[in-house]
């Protein structure tokens, strides 16, 4: 127990004096506004959320805004528009950006640090930005670039359940104009964010790196009698002093019958002799998410049953990596080109639960997901896997009447020749490779 307290209290510390975010160039920021502009073909405007006022934790900036900006600045707001030629009475208009910031509090700043303002001598140059304004100036700069063109403004929309900031912040053209149409942004962001850049890549490969290691040190510590939160907390400092500024999700350690609960967050049970568990857990470096889950035997060796289940979902994940063909294979569907119907015709096939069934009825959630700046990062699941596309596959058997949960996750990367990168490759996945490292060897 001093051992687990002991690694809570550094990952305190390692968070309290942690640097900046590994920001990208300016230029690949840039390169994003100006793709994006191009692809509305409108006026863009999106907000970053403001601090809460008692948040106990950093503040994390919404994931389009730092996709499009590389600003941590709570309450910023985003202004983009393509590039249109002269027609009729309507002048040309080149490429515009503008970022405005909110007024700074000097009296916040004591508590909080020294914030970026619009009257900083090098906003723009720290920004990357070609103008970087009052937040005060939002609607005067909105109307400029309206007045005489397509009354068309893309933005966050509200989904079911209330406005989001950036709609709220646009309350002033409903007023003021009745001929503005709005268009949901998101999409034209989804589309995007779904190829990464080698900017992205580089780091996604760190959150993945800090993450093995994360894995590797709990392999190590699993034994019986040892507690679920305890193995948390330490994959938790693991990655902390590695440089990640958060975990991913919430970090999941079940055991036992916790194994077969898909999303048990708990992590309050002790682990006892016989049982698996069922380790999920990675963390956010620089903003971009890791997604590694391991199934691993508490007393160091799988029993015979248990063996035979791992191997079935380690055959699956196999399966559909040795399926799988750049530019034709899914994520999710029926046909052929999914490989998620490859997992589970491959489960099907092989084993059967203590009542002569077949075991793919207990394969119940999805083979995999996009991995980015969100652990589920957005992406059209309709569209084949391609070159720059980040995404795990994690086939899962989850029998509860025999309290065995295995789930074997990994990430993956589509390379520039369309060739499958196991990301997190060098965590073993073997069931013989599993026990050598949990003893160390």
């Amino acid at each position: 127990m001093r051992k687990f307290y002991f690694c809570l209290f550094t990952i305190f510390l390692i968070s309290a004096f942690a640097g900046a975010l590994e920001r990208q160039p300016n230029a690949d920021y840039r390169a994003r506004r100006e793709a994006l502009a191009k692809k509305a073909g409108g006026v863009v405007v999106l907000m970053a959320p403001l601090e809460s006022p008692g948040a106990v934790y950093s503040f994390r900036q919404d994931d389009n805004f730092y996709y499009l900006t590389g600003e941590t600045i709570p309450g910023a707001a985003v202004l983009i528009a393509p590039a249109v030629e002269a027609q009729g009475d309507n002048s040309a208009r080149s490429y515009s950006e503008f970022l405005f910031l909110p007024p700074r509090n000097l009296r916040l700043e004591k508590f909080t640090g020294p914030q970026l303002g619009a009257d900083s001598p090098d906003a723009t140059k720290i920004t990357g930005f070609d103008h970087v304004e009052e937040m005060s100036k939002l609607p005067e700069e909105v109307g400029t670039l309206l007045a005489g063109g397509r009354p068309i403004v893309y933005s966050d929309m509200p989904a079911q359940g209330g406005p989001t900031d950036s709609m709220q912040a646009l309350d002033f053209l409903k007023r003021s104009n009745a001929f503005v149409f709005f268009q949901d942004v998101n999409p034209l962001l989804s589309s995007l964010r779904t190829v990464k850049d080698a900017g992205e890549i580089a780091l996604l490969r760190k959150a993945v790196d800090a993450s093995v290691a994360a894995h590797f040190a709990a392999m190590k510590a699993v034994k019986p009698n040892v507690t679920e939160f305890e193995i948390s907390g330490l994959m938790q400092y693991e990655w902390t002093r590695r440089g990640c500024e958060r975990p991913s999700y919430s970090p999941i350690v079940g055991s036992g019958h916790n194994s077969t609960v898909l999303h048990y967050s708990e992590d309050s049970n002790t682990m006892k002799t016989g049982d698996v568990v069922v380790i999920d857990a990675a963390g956010e470096y620089s903003m971009y998410a890791a997604d590694i889950t391991r199934t691993l035997p508490i007393s160091g060796h799988f029993t015979p049953r248990q063996k035979e289940i791992y191997e079935i979902v380690l055959g699956a994940q196999e399966a559909a990596m040795a399926a799988f063909q750049a530019g034709k294979s899914m994520l999710v569907g029926d046909s052929d080109a999914s490989l998620n119907k490859v997992a589970h015709d491959y489960i099907k096939a092989h084993g059967k639960d203590l009542h002569g069934q077949s075991l793919d009825q207990y394969f119940i959630h999805g083979l995999g997901h996009h991995l980015g700046l969100n652990v589920h990062d957005p992406g059209d699941y309709k569209v084949p896997l391609a070159a720059g596309m980040a995404f795990t596959i994690e086939p899962g058997i989850y029998i509860p009447e025999e309290n065995i949960g295995v789930r074997i996750e990994d990430d993956f990367l589509v390379d520039q020749d369309g060739k499958l990168i196991k990301l997190s490759g060098a965590l073993p996945s073997k069931p013989g490779e599993v026990e050598k490292a949990m003893a160390g060897k």
